[in-house]
């Protein structure tokens, strides 16, 4: 059950006239009063017919024209106006269960306290199935006004409770994170000008699409102006920019202007000053370490500043310091999703992109971030954002394959600190990155498979595999991706590594007691632990003993074993330790 508050207004006989209207697209059926602060003698245009939309107006409003006449200074924002729905596929409500939900909304509103003989009066109309409107006037019968703050949030934990009382579909709590709902006008606007999303909608996904291409707020909003955005910033007197709102091209007033949104309003997530803490955090001093990512591309580095996630996450602090590094992490996993999704080939971009906005609302809680700390992926994700050429398709598949399990480990996190709007986010976007991992993986497989090693190396690697994970190896020797694993493991050998060590470290990088297809899930993480050789002994042998040591043929998997070597086969396997 939603109740959504809507902003105050003055004009108590116009929304009357709405509510009991035929609505604009002819959806108010049978409108009619199935609660109020005194339904004895109370007015019902709904149900007779020589009652007037003034006469109940001027009955709510008795109240306010009172104080008016008092005070002198009169109230200008006393109608408040909450719909109340029920969740798709509730059963239908009668009368009066909906008259008894209107009375606990007031209640935990503040409009009208239990026992409370001088509260605001209010009344609660019904012209559908599954809602109604409340509307009250929040001036009290002693000339007071009532305590609203904070109305929003007791309104929701007593729809919960009413949820669990009749029996109805439970909804999450709210936590003040999410996007406002489009309201009707919007709704109805976006559908008559043809438009797929409102303007806000629209607005939050340019936002977000931004982001990674930006160091600074500045820099954001030139971006959006290139994009033929509407921004309009606001100055200071000395230049600094104070505050921002943006404007979907074509969406106009009545009057033919422009119509801006303050980013704030569109999101919670951007509004100025949260965007200049996420893009001007200053660069923590780089690792000694660091030097050796240089070579490296940025998809590649991207791979590998997820690692880091992981620690960031499964950390502990008592000061609260490491759940604010998580969700800086968490956040800017959200901006490398993004800038994965507009660089990555055509065919994988939809399941990325449909990932990127799935991920919108797991990218914000009431944690606040400490945005320095996730420094790494947030340049990667730019480094993405600016690169002129996409990856290969071992490297985006170990790349998706590594967004897959952030986003598995951010979905844990939420869910482990009760953030229940947020795990779901980020559970939704799994799904499409298990999607976008399947099918950036697939290519390379089926290449994996038709080079699959001989036996005597296939039983060799099995033995390899059970000293590395003993207590996964079953279930990977009967996974339909072990025959290209061990392709992956032979080819690896032959660049000189060592097939378990690969394996022990790489099923430390990702658990596998929860994957599916637990051979999949090395392979991604091996092609790219093992892209550069590292010489040992047998393979220094083999090039020795080739008499074209100094020729290689690049590898489907980045790997250049010499051609003059015979690499490990279907017709050729290595000998058994």
């Amino acid at each position: 059950m939603i109740a959504a508050i809507k902003p105050a207004g003055s004009n108590t006989r116009g929304l009357l006239a709405y509510l009991y209207g035929p609505g604009r697209h002819d959806e108010h059926l049978d409108p009619h009063l199935v609660a109020g602060f005194a339904m004895l003698g109370m007015p019902d245009p709904g149900r007779d017919e020589h009652a007037t939309l003034t006469e109940l107006g001027h009955y709510l409003d008795q109240p306010v024209r009172l104080r008016n006449s008092e005070f002198g200074k009169p109230v200008t924002d006393h109608v408040w106006h909450c719909p109340v729905r029920a969740a798709p596929k509730d059963r239908t409500l009668s009368d009066t269960e909906w008259g008894e939900i209107a009375q606990r909304i007031v209640q935990a509103a503040g409009i009208a306290p239990d026992g409370d003989d001088l509260a605001c009066r209010w009344i609660a109309l019904r012209h559908a199935d599954d809602h109604i409107h409340i509307l009250a006037t929040t001036v009290r019968e002693d000339g007071r006004r009532p305590e609203l703050h904070d109305s929003g949030i007791r309104v929701g934990n007593e729809c919960r409770d009413i949820e669990k009382d009749y029996g109805l579909r439970r909804l999450k709590k709210g936590d003040r994170t999410a996007s406002r709902r489009p309201t009707q006008a919007e709704m109805h606007k976006a559908d008559r000008l043809g438009w797929e999303q409102t303007s806000r909608q629209w607005l939050q996904d340019r936002i977000h699409a931004a982001i990674p291409h930006a160091n600074s707020a500045e820099q954001l909003l030139a971006y959006l102006e290139a994009d033929d955005i509407q921004v309009k910033p606001r100055r200071g007197p000395s230049g600094d920019l104070l505050g921002y709102a943006v404007g979907r091209p074509g969406d106009l007033n009545k009057d033919g202007e422009q119509i801006y949104h303050p980013g704030g309003k569109i999101a919670p997530d951007l509004s100025l000053p949260k965007l200049k803490a996420r893009l001007e955090s200053s660069a923590p001093e780089e690792h000694p370490t660091a030097q050796r990512n240089r070579l490296s591309t940025p998809w590649h580095q991207a791979t590998e500043a997820l690692d880091t996630l992981h620690a960031e996450i499964t950390s502990t602090s008592t000061d609260g310091s490491g759940d604010a590094r998580a969700q800086a992490h968490i956040t800017a996993l959200g901006e490398l999703i993004e800038a994965t999704a507009q660089k990555a080939p055509a065919n994988h971009r939809a399941q990325l992109r449909t990932a990127s906005a799935r991920f919108a609302h797991a990218q914000r809680s009431q944690i606040r971030a400490e945005d320095r700390a996730a420094h790494a992926l947030r340049t990667a994700a730019r480094d993405i954002a600016h690169t002129a050429t996409g990856p290969d398709g071992s490297t985006l598949a170990a790349l998706t394959a590594a967004l897959l399990w952030a986003a598995i480990l951010a979905a844990r996190w939420h869910e482990a600190k009760g953030h229940a709007h947020q795990a779901d986010a980020a559970r939704r976007a799994v799904q499409h990155l298990q999607s976008a991992a399947n099918n950036a993986l697939a290519p390379t497989l089926t290449e994996l498979e038709a080079r699959r090693p001989g036996e005597g190396t296939h039983r060799t690697l099995a033995h390899d595999v059970r000293a590395a994970v003993p207590e996964h190896a079953e279930r990977i020797l009967a996974d339909p991706g072990w025959p290209a694993l061990a392709t992956v493991l032979a080819d690896a050998e032959a660049g000189g590594h060592k097939p378990h060590q690969l394996v022990k470290e790489a099923a430390a990088q990702r658990e596998l007691t929860t994957a599916r297809q637990p051979a999949r899930v090395l392979i991604t993480r091996i092609q790219h632990t093992s892209r550069n050789p590292a010489p040992n002994r047998r393979a220094e042998a083999a090039r020795l003993r080739s008499t074209t040591a100094s020729a290689f043929n690049a590898s489907p998997l980045g790997i250049q074993p010499p051609t003059g070597t015979a690499a490990p086969t279907s017709q050729q396997g290595r000998p058994r330790r």
